[in-house]
């Protein structure tokens, strides 16, 4: 920092300058000096109340942390937003002033990142080749389980592990990133005999991990076949929830047998009846529907139910029903809540 100070101006380096090359941190500084000198200009001729200096916006902060030679475009909606990136690139890299650019309607889903993000954050992901990655979360740590897909189907099976591995490798490390996902991750990726293979699936994924500004340690493959991952969370983690909960099964994976859901049909009608209701209608999902009727017309499960209340429930059927969604219906067709 003596190399690049100015005179007269005295620095204050913080931890996150650890690691970073002269021109790094002169580059920032400068940057800090022409904010200074742009307070010293407004404060000339300024007439109170009047703002002299405000603290960068979120859009700048990231763009101060995370601009970079690799941007090629930048896109907002929003004017203001527009107005103020474009400003501040013009700035600190004014030859990339021309990436900033303004859309109309939501840049999300013109852009298909709404599909993106659905897709990269849910427990499947999957890859170019037809791979795809398995990501589950415990409360211990992160479990990523590399599958093959369809792309198995080579004569080479070494080969092909490796180069699945490696696809999976810069996905995994993209994943991480994305999802800011910390502490211990477990790897298990597809089995490969060779030892040199494995060193090169290493090399490959502390290769991809470079450019995640976290820190993280990679050690190698294990006799298991596992590799281990330790990578410190930057914010909160990202968990963007891409499915829904079953209507019929509630998310349990599993629904009521034909036989107990028959039962508790049987045992509702028992008890309208019983409470004086009459022309009664039960409405079911089609299926329900069948097997409720199957059967000759005098010893279906309806017919034994109009023998034994003696009186007659008519059944019908309706396609926006779930498998185990039933009504009854009373003769006004008013539904019958129980």
């Amino acid at each position: 920092m003596d190399a690049v100070k100015p005179k007269n101006f005295g620095v204050i380096v913080r931890t996150a300058a650890e690691g970073k090359n002269t021109a790094e941190l002169y580059e920032d500084l400068d940057n800090l000096v022409n904010i200074w000198k742009t307070v010293q200009q407004n404060l000339r001729g300024a007439v109170a109340p009047s703002k002299i200096f405000s603290e960068q916006n979120k859009t700048n902060s990231i763009l101060r942390d995370l601009l970079s030679a690799d941007y090629n475009r930048i896109v907002t909606n929003d004017k203001n937003i527009f107005t103020e990136t474009k400003n501040y690139i013009q700035r600190i890299a004014p030859e990339k002033a021309e990436i900033v650019n303004q859309a109309q309607g939501n840049v999300f889903d013109t852009l298909g990142i709404t599909k993106q993000v659905k897709g990269s954050f849910g427990k499947t992901v999957t890859l170019n080749s037809g791979a795809y990655l398995i990501i589950e979360h415990t409360e211990a740590l992160h479990v990523i389980d590399v599958n093959s897909g369809y792309k198995s189907v080579g004569n080479n099976q070494e080969q092909n592990a490796l180069e699945t591995n490696l696809e999976a490798a810069a996905e995994i490390a993209r994943q991480l990133r994305l999802r800011d996902i910390g502490g211990i991750i477990v790897v298990d990726f597809i089995d490969m005999k060779l030892a040199d293979n494995k060193k090169k699936l290493f090399d490959k994924m502390e290769e991809v991990m470079t450019a995640d500004r976290a820190k993280h340690s990679v050690l190698p493959i294990s006799k298991f076949g596992l590799m281990q991952i330790t990578r410190q969370r930057m914010r909160p983690e990202v968990n963007i929830n891409t499915q829904e909960v079953c209507p019929s099964c509630n998310g349990s994976g599993k629904i009521s047998s034909t036989l107990v859901l028959e039962d508790e049909i049987e045992k509702n009608l028992s008890y309208l009846i019983t409470h004086k209701h009459k022309n009664l209608k039960l409405v079911v999902h089609p299926i329900m529907q069948a097997y409720l009727t199957k059967g000759l017309w005098f010893s279906s499960k309806l017919a034994k139910w109009n023998k034994k209340f003696g009186q007659k429930t008519r059944l019908e059927k309706d396609t926006s029903y779930q498998l185990t969604e039933y009504h009854f219906f009373d003769a006004n067709d008013d539904e019958i809540k129980f």
